[in-house]
């Protein structure tokens, strides 16, 4: 009871203090003597890190850790534009931690556990990933009605244009104009293919629901509203609808986006050497072990990557800042408005 009260204080505390939009806010006490506090802002909701938080505080017991949860737009507004304190942030929009750690609002930092990190899942010593995973399709079979699945873009298109009573208004994607992620999944989508704006266009002549979390269109699909959601984080899907008999999860083969979850240290913390130490921790075997076990996030995994040749991750590289110029970002979300307005 202690903790949710803390959290209802916490989250109209932030509102108001802060002057960005938090969607969630937790206190995890230290279990000892509180001596410091940690303070992470993320796009992570709360409960997917807890196991995390849980066990960095067995290692750290004098540690006191303030979890915030936001949108990534609001995440990424908080840092660039309002210079708040965070000792650490983490976020799946990698293209807005990429452009916090170019416009230099990134420290840098290096231990052992960053050393570890394959090339592709660093950009210097400024941005770390320490999970990757697949946008994915998810589908209901009884939404279907005996429909084939899915397995490339070509065939959704075609499956959509074929029964566009079946999917009217029963269709989910991301808000690209209102989720950072979404933005960034549409913009790599379109990079890898011309499928992408074949796909929008289908789509617009089909009320297509939009959303700014996975989390939404999961529960949207499973309880009926949806048969289709299309670029979903796998890593929220799978654990939420194992054992669904009638959902499944779809890897498209023509081309399955890897998205990095990364996790920066802002130059205005309080205490980087903290958020030093935690991103470690989510680094090092036994957070990425838990991360796995425990969080339901597929860890650094060169190999995996390797054996699935339809994987196409998204690297760490300035490439990804291409979307962000304000004329390209106008651009490409009139287009996606103009696909989006083919009733």
């Amino acid at each position: 009871m202690r903790a949710i009260v803390l959290a209802l204080g916490l989250i109209l505390h932030a509102c108001l203090a802060a002057g960005f939009p938090v969607e969630e806010e937790m206190l995890f006490p230290a279990p000892e003597t509180e001596r410091r506090e940690l303070s992470i802002l993320s796009t992570t909701d709360t409960g997917v890190l807890r196991p995390l938080i849980a066990a960095f505080q067995v290692r750290e017991p004098d540690v006191a850790v303030r979890y915030t949860v936001a949108s990534s737009q609001a995440v990424y507004a908080a840092i660039h534009d309002e210079g708040l304190s965070f000792d650490l942030v983490i976020s799946s929009a990698m293209d807005l931690q990429m452009k916090l750690a170019n416009d230099g609002f990134s420290a840098p930092h290096d231990s052992t556990a960053t050393d570890r990190l394959p090339a592709w899942a660093h950009w210097q010593d400024r941005l770390y990933a320490f999970a990757q995973e697949n946008v994915v399709l998810i589908a209901s079979r009884s939404g279907l009605g005996g429909l084939p699945l899915p397995q490339t873009r070509r065939d959704l298109i075609e499956l959509l244009r074929g029964h566009p009573d079946r999917f009217r208004g029963r269709i989910g994607t991301y808000d690209p104009e209102l989720s950072g992620a979404g933005y960034l999944f549409a913009t790599q989508d379109a990079r890898q293919s011309d499928s992408f704006w074949r796909l929008a266009e289908v789509m617009g002549g089909l009320a297509p629901r939009l959303y700014t979390s996975s989390n939404e269109m999961i529960t949207d699909l499973k309880q009926g509203r949806l048969v289709l959601a299309y670029n979903v984080l796998g890593s929220y899907a799978e654990p939420r609808l194992a054992g669904d008999d009638d959902a499944v999860v779809i890897e498209l083969e023509d081309h399955t986006l890897t998205l990095l979850r990364t996790g920066l240290i802002p130059v205005t913390a309080r205490a980087p050497d903290l958020g030093g130490q935690f991103l470690d921790f989510l680094l090092a075997p036994e957070g990425q072990r838990l991360l796995r076990d425990e969080a339901g996030l597929p860890r650094i995994d060169e190999a995996a990557l390797s054996r699935g040749p339809h994987l196409r991750p998204m690297r760490l590289e300035p490439g990804l800042l291409v979307f962000l110029d304000g004329l390209k970002r106008r651009g490409f979300l009139d287009e996606w408005a103009a696909a989006l307005s083919q009733d």
